[in-house]
């Protein structure tokens, strides 16, 4: 009965990054501390940029803690966005522990750790880099701020290498993503900080587990969805006969790549729902839509969990975001890789080569992706002996994904050892 009380009584604070990709994942992690008893309310030139954002964060932040402080229930943690290190010095000034979340790969982040300990630098001096834990990366596998083009690269690379200016100083790492997911890499991490704890894969329970009663989505989308169409149309199709088609919240294509996309897609024998953002959709071809209707749908944005879990989906045309590669594995869903920038690269190769669910599209010299090329890795997929192999080994992540979140798995223990922790360190 104490013990229940002191777990109601435990309050924390969680800071987001504020896009999608980042607030997501931390979002439904605080779904799975409250199912513990924990209270976890959240708030949420690009140097310019960030560090007005850290100015009135920090100031937000500080005078919600004064009011906290004065209730019954003060917080004793903040839990931030690893990318937010200034939020480690601000926990310590208002007397709380900080935890740095990392939102990205195991993978992404140990690259770009290694990149921060000078390990290797760019231009590579060979085609590969070699580093603790990981498969020979080339150039083209490496996170893509890391290959600094552009002011906004360099502002971003340091924005992502300050992670681990001060990240040792947190009394626990969490990091989404599971055990048997990353295994090499995080035995590696754990031997260099033992008290990293794996918490993934933060997707809604009712998708994985079911424990958590009416967790169906994460709660917070920026985008109008098209729910009741989408499902309308994909309960009209064949099992497995759909390729579901989306860049996420941020990826933007070239006019000349959408062309390209919208005529593989055309092309191919399979049915398709392709996510076009409004602002996105003066880039397709005249009439394109109408001369699809029959084949195809193009929304502006979906619930994408539904539609990944929807039977007539058969495969995810997607550019390889953290998140949209995470609900596709723990729904079980194969993948053909089109990563845009960031981790996104970094994860295409994990999808093709480590995890083996998928094929990674392959560009041309301007780095456009043909209409023959999409066509070849639909078919692939679809219809294809190795698409038969790669839907086998999607089957296989999505009940290790299930396994790690459900009682006595992986990241349901660490979640429980940190609560209790957590508790041990509140006396």
């Amino acid at each position: 009965m104490e013990s229940d009380k002191r777990v109601s009584e435990t309050h924390i604070m969680v800071l987001p990054f504020h896009a999608q990709g980042h607030i997501n994942p931390m979002l439904q992690f605080s779904k799975r501390l409250a199912s513990k008893g924990i209270k976890t309310p959240t708030r949420r030139s690009i140097e310019d940029y960030l560090e007005r954002f850290r100015i009135l964060a920090s100031q937000g932040l500080t005078a919600l803690m004064e009011k906290h402080n004065r209730s019954n229930h003060p917080a004793k943690l903040l839990i931030y966005d690893s990318v937010l290190p200034w939020a480690q010095d601000l926990a310590e000034h208002l007397g709380l522990d900080g935890v740095p979340f990392f939102t990205q790969s195991c993978a992404v982040s140990a690259i770009y750790y290694h990149f921060y300990q000078g390990v290797f630098n760019t231009p590579l001096e060979e085609s590969t880099v070699s580093m603790p834990s990981m498969p020979l990366l080339r150039v083209d596998d490496l996170p893509s701020f890391i290959n600094v083009k552009s002011p906004v690269d360099s502002a971003l690379l340091n924005l992502v290498l300050s992670q681990f200016s001060n990240f040792k100083k947190g009394k626990w790492i969490l990091c989404n993503t599971f055990d048997k997911l990353e295994d090499q890499v995080m035995k590696w991490m754990t031997s260099q900080r033992p008290l990293i704890k794996t918490i993934g894969p933060t997707v809604p329970s009712m998708y994985l587990d079911k424990r958590l009663e009416d967790d169906k989505d994460y709660g917070l989308s920026l985008f109008q969805q098209n729910v009741d169409t989408c499902i309308t149309w994909l309960d009209t199709k064949g099992i497995g006969s759909v390729v579901y088609v989306s860049f996420g919240s941020l990826a933007s294509l070239g006019e000349e790549q959408m062309e390209e996309l919208a005529w593989g897609l055309k092309r191919s024998n399979s049915h398709f729902m392709w996510v076009v953002r409004e602002l996105e959709k003066k880039k397709l071809p005249n009439n394109f839509i109408e001369e699809t209707s029959e084949k195809g749908l193009v929304v502006s944005w979906c619930c994408q969990l539904e539609v990944l879990a929807h039977k007539a989906v058969g495969c995810f045309m997607t550019h390889c975001g953290w998140n949209s590669t995470l609900e596709a594995l723990s729904l079980g869903v194969p993948m053909i890789a089109m990563p845009r920038f960031s981790d996104q690269t970094t994860n295409a190769k994990f999808v093709e080569d480590i995890w083996q669910v998928g094929v990674r599209v392959k560009a041309d010299e301007k780095g456009i992706v043909k209409r023959e090329e999409i066509e070849m890795c639909l078919s692939e997929i679809m219809e294809g002996e190795r698409g038969y192999e790669m839907k086998r080994n999607a089957a296989r992540w999505k009940e290790l994904a299930k396994e790690a979140v459900n009682e006595g798995g992986s990241s349901d223990k660490n979640l429980e050892e940190f609560v209790a922790e957590l508790l041990c360190s509140s006396d």
